[in-house]
């Protein structure tokens, strides 16, 4: 399933979601395995808003995340949480 939405800002859709395909979904919001936006949900998310398996943004939730506020089991960025967290402010969950 793919869905493009007719509505553009800057030449870029404001919607875009792929549930299938390896190509990068491209969007103001963006859905799809590997998903590139403002807000972008994916296996691999790149944007300010990003959520995915490994996530790169300003605010990234994920397993894998690196951004200025990350959270995920393994993150990096100024602000990170995590089992595994590397930053100037770093809290590690500890796991029992």
């Amino acid at each position: 399933m793919e869905y493009r939405s007719k509505q553009q800002w800057r030449g870029i859709p404001i919607v875009a979601i792929s549930t299938g395909g390896s190509a990068p979904v491209l969007a103001v919001v963006a859905v799809g395995r590997v998903a590139i936006g403002v807000v972008s949900i994916g296996l691999v998310s790149i944007g300010p808003a990003s959520v995915g398996l490994v996530s790169l943004g300003v605010v990234s939730l994920g397993l894998v995340a690196a951004g200025v506020v990350a959270l995920g089991v393994v993150a990096m960025g100024v602000t990170a949480a995590g089992v595994i967290a590397v930053g100037l402010r770093a809290v590690e969950a500890l796991v029992h």
